[in-house]
């Protein structure tokens, strides 16, 4: 409108220009960022959305305010809000692995993992141990396996959540494996922890920070980690992959997107500004506290992840017969 108004009155120009010129100039952020998180306060979502939200604020120089919506299956409906949310970079959201795993599992979530989103940054990432109980008799992955198949739906494994990543681990474990193993959903991982303990269920996998302190007090044995590599904390305990099951590497991670469509420039300007953070001793600790290690990436290698993150567990849904709601 302001260029028709040039073109045809000269006074016109005049004041539009004095006018428009400030908007149009207005370097990104001129307002608050809002950042959405799927879950309660007090979570690792939220802890992490207010770390990397104070280092938004510190470094641009605008309030990051951080937008509680817990929710839905996994906390969709704040990752559903984020979906629909102007594309303008003054709105991103928290996601984890839910995001990825939601719309294979549940019908109508509202948003594509893919599609909807324009990713940011990873953020953080923990691999996931597999425990069991200090008086079971399998002491590595390999006679785990064995135990089971001499044992058929004797053994239960317990999870924070149908649907949750540990779930998925679970089931996944359970077809690479060829074993019968029953899954024991809990509201959260303190209830299952609490059955592993006094011998209820035989297996668990979960992140470090809730299960590391009894593994070191001896009272969970771990038998096996998912990164890549072994973990310094738990330097005797072998990878997935050391145990014969090969490309088998899952982490629990925490990521940054936006709504799909947000400018380049902006998504850029983000991203530099979490992975600088994240290079920093000060971040690094705070993410250490809660179990968390950095992972640092370009947007685009966070979208190729979220989009074989999502291709991963649609087929573990499909393969262990999991019912959809």
């Amino acid at each position: 409108m302001h260029r028709r108004d040039f073109l045809t009155t000269g006074g016109a120009f005049g004041v539009g220009f004095a006018f428009a010129a400030p908007v149009l100039a207005q370097p990104y952020p001129s307002r608050p960022i809002k950042i959405i998180v799927g879950f309660s306060p007090g979570g690792p979502s939220d802890t992490v959305a207010r770390i990397v939200g104070d280092r938004l604020s510190m470094s641009l120089g605008q309030p990051a305010i951080i937008d509680n919506r817990p929710g839905g299956a996994g906390g969709t409906t704040g990752i559903k809000a984020a979906a629909s949310a102007n594309p303008d970079g003054y709105t991103v959201s928290v996601v984890t692995p839910s995001m990825a795993i939601a719309p294979s599992m549940y019908r109508n979530v509202g948003y594509d993992p893919v599609s909807s989103f324009t990713p940011v940054a990873m953020v953080a990432r923990s691999p996931d141990i597999f425990v069991v109980n200090a008086a079971f008799p399998a002491k590595s992955i390999q006679e785990l396996v064995a135990y089971a198949k001499a044992n058929p739906g004797k053994v239960h494994f317990g999870s924070p959540g149908y649907g949750s990543t540990p779930h998925l681990i679970g089931e996944l474990f359970k077809l690479q494996a060829g074993i019968d193993i029953v899954h024991v959903p809990y509201r959260g991982s303190a209830p299952a922890v609490t059955d592993l303990l006094a011998g209820q269920i035989q297996m668990f996998v979960e992140a470090g920070p809730t299960i590391l302190p009894l593994i070191e007090a001896g009272k969970l044995r771990a038998v096996a980690v998912t990164d890549e590599i072994r973990k310094p904390n738990l330097p005797g305990v072998p990878t997935m992959i050391e145990s014969g099951f090969p490309g088998f590497v899952a982490y629990f991670w925490i990521g940054m997107v936006a709504p799909a469509g947000m400018p380049e420039a902006v998504v850029s300007k983000l991203s530099a500004v979490i992975n600088d953070g994240l290079r920093s001793p000060q971040m690094q600790a705070s993410l250490a506290k809660i179990g968390l290690e950095p992972a640092i990436g370009t947007p685009k290698e966070f979208a190729a992840f979220i989009a074989a993150e999502t291709q991963r567990w649609a087929t573990v849904v499909k393969e262990a017969g999991i019912k959809v709601d």
